[in-house]
């Protein structure tokens, strides 16, 4: 149902074959029930799926199209959705799977129209999509036409609710790993294109994440980047004293002119901030597929330009920069 081989024998001979000789191990080693409780029931869900063939494959629209209604027989409807409503919850998307609309916490097609007329051209190059969740963003990657895209996160439910997807589309060119960054070979050197969206503020070390992204981009490569900041000059960065909108986990937040400094420090060249935009409650919050608190839950009810905590309301920017 879930099988890595394929992709492991196609890097064996070539720039990724040092990843390919420690995969196996590393997605044994983070991708077991001992470690995720809820993974046997997520797989059952997966199993679950109906076989249905897709009648029309569409990745280049705001909702990632497989097929249609007419292409379900008898309880096939019912099927496919008490399968999906298994993963709950969906994040990022939206996606459309033969008729049954998957309304997903985030409307990721809002981040990738801003960000996609910015981009490097994708056709022909090998991508790579931190902290990609489901896969949605990587989807959109191969409709634009990426030689080949590999996604990583390191949450389990992501890595299946992307399973559910490739079960009916069947492109050997897409994979999502469930792993994290850190699992990547050092000095990698490999992708022509990486995105990181939504995980800088989630490390620790910032500066450690950004050099990791460099390392796995050949020279001439392009890094993508969207990530929370704050306004002010060059020497401003928001360190939450405890939680940021109700996340434990948001270490640094820095202004635009912090981390294209930060970028120029490791090195990279060509700094373009692409875009900054506030985010709405129009665009990330809770659905029939998300049923948990979001955005508007997150925010002071008196001044939505407020955090819960009393922080300035999540901004998010996006970059480019060259290796």
């Amino acid at each position: 149902m879930i099988d890595y081989q394929p992709l492991i024998q196609r890097w064996q001979h070539g720039e990724l074959e040092c990843w390919a000789q420690q995969l196996q191990a590393q997605i044994a080693q983070d991708f077991h029930e001992r470690r995720y409780g809820n993974l046997p029931k997520w797989m059952q869900a997966l199993a679950q799926l109906p076989e249905i063939k897709a009648s029309s494959i569409d990745l280049q629209q705001d909702t990632i199209r497989v097929g249609s209604r007419s292409d379900l027989g008898p309880g096939q409807a019912q099927q496919l959705q008490t399968a999906l409503r298994s993963m709950h919850p969906w994040r990022k998307g939206p996606f459309d799977l033969f008729g049954v609309h998957i309304d997903t916490e985030w409307r990721s097609d809002w981040k990738w129209n801003r960000l996609a007329p910015a981009v490097a051209p994708l056709p022909g190059r090998r991508v790579l999509d931190v902290g990609c969740g489901s896969g949605y963003h990587c989807w959109r990657m191969l409709g634009a036409g990426a030689a080949e895209v590999i996604g990583i996160d390191p949450s389990p439910l992501f890595v299946i609710q992307f399973w559910a997807l490739q079960h009916y589309i069947q492109r050997p060119d897409i994979w999502v790993l469930p792993l994290g960054i850190e699992h990547l070979p050092g000095k990698l050197e490999a992708f022509d294109t990486v995105f990181s969206m939504g995980v800088l503020y989630h490390r620790r070390s910032p500066i450690d994440h950004l050099m990791e992204l460099r390392d796995s981009l050949r020279a001439g490569g392009e890094l993508v980047l969207e990530t929370l900041v704050i306004e002010g000059n060059s020497n401003a960065c928001l360190v939450p004293s405890g939680r940021y909108a109700r996340m434990s986990n948001v270490w640094f937040i820095p202004s635009c002119d912090q981390l294209a400094n930060w970028l120029g420090k490791i090195g990279l060249k060509n700094i373009e901030l692409v875009d900054v935009t506030v985010t709405r409650c129009e665009e990330q919050r809770s659905t029939e597929w998300m049923k948990f608190q979001s955005l508007s839950d997150f925010l002071d009810p008196a001044d939505s330009s407020k955090s819960i905590e009393g922080y300035p309301a999540p901004r998010r920017a996006i970059f480019t920069a060259t290796k």
